[in-house]
């Protein structure tokens, strides 16, 4: 990942123009780009469903950038203002010393929001249960194989030698590559997980977020030039997310499912209260959205144990909380 973003910041930098925010009379329009379309998102969707983000003159065109990649990519290239995905994009940018670099703003989910599925039941599943496996868990540099890795080896297992993390399936293809009879064991989101098992086709046997710790796992981020010249707008955006928030932890997981059904149409309701549930038992969220130093702090670990990360960053020159400390008063 560290390869391909070099190559392409090369090439955008120098011919992409600087789009800005875009007004549509006194409405602003926000172009945001999702790293996948998952209950983990939650709040996000509520703001938009129950009319948050209209509350604050904003309208969302969400897209679904499918992997941390490409929507860094986006970014970068302002083709979309503002990204949800996982923070090691951020790192990645900022090793190359670039001007302009983009920044967290705000945390969204602070655990691995992913289940670990076999496709046998396995009522007495543990790490070592691995041994000699081979594990769709997510593309090479991305935050849900390093976690993994790192978790095996705090474990006493090494990637290649004890297991293997097969990288060779792009991330929005492992779910059916898995169906299909590629791999003993893959990672899948909610509600692509129950909805799985519930079909008879796995079985969830561990949480990845319980057994990896608190992380940032998915933030919220833009580039620097973006935060300064639209601090309005991104305040907005922050409002509706925090409201977003308020509802889901304020509400039952059934009137949170029906809130989040026009997201996720042909799941049913009874399968989307059983995702929220899932992630509140594990609480996925990062509810005042504040990164924490301590969650960057072992993120980079994880990161560098990978081999992926060369020099640990400050934490002040990956994060910019200044906007939500504003709103946060």
């Amino acid at each position: 990942m560290k390869k391909f973003l070099t190559l392409f910041l090369a090439f955008v930098v120098s011919v992409i123009p600087f789009a800005g925010c875009k007004n549509d009379g006194d409405k602003i329009k926000i172009e945001l780009n999702e790293v996948t379309h998952s209950v983990f998102y939650a709040p996000l969707y509520l703001a938009i469903e129950l009319g948050y983000f209209e509350e604050e003159n904003i309208e969302i065109s969400l897209t679904n950038g499918g992997g941390a990649d490409k929507v860094m990519t986006a970014v970068v290239s302002k083709n979309a203002d503002i990204g949800l995905m996982g923070p090691e994009t951020v790192l990645y940018v900022m090793a190359q010393g670039k001007k302009d670099t983009p920044k967290v703003f705000a945390d969204l989910t602070q655990k691995d929001g992913a289940f670990l599925l076999s496709k046998n039941p396995e009522p007495d599943f543990n790490l070592n249960s691995l041994r000699g496996k081979d594990i769709l868990a997510g593309r090479e540099g991305g935050v849900p194989a390093m976690s993994f890795e790192y978790i095996l080896h705090q474990a006493g297992m090494t990637n290649g030698v004890d297991y293997t993390l097969n990288f060779s399936v792009q991330f929005n293809l492992m779910t059916p590559a898995f169906e299909s009879g590629t791999g003993d064991y893959c990672t899948m989101f909610e509600p692509t997980a129950s909805e799985f098992e519930k079909a008879g086709k796995g079985y969830i046997v561990a949480s990845m977020g319980e057994l990896s710790g608190e992380i940032p796992y998915t933030c919220f981020i833009a580039l620097e030039s973006y935060l300064n010249d639209n601090p309005d707008a991104v305040k907005g955006f922050l409002r509706a997310i925090k409201k977003g928030m308020n509802y889901l932890l304020t509400h039952t997981d059934e009137e949170v499912a029906n809130a989040l059904s026009n997201q996720f149409v042909g799941t049913s309701v009874e399968s989307l209260a059983t995702s929220i549930k899932n992630y509140k038992s594990i609480e996925a969220w990062k509810t005042d959205l504040i990164p924490t130093k301590t969650g960057f702090e072992r993120l980079q670990d994880i990161m560098t144990y990978a081999g992926e990360l060369d020099e640990k960053l400050p934490y002040d020159d990956i994060v910019d909380i200044t906007l939500l400390n504003e709103i946060n008063g």
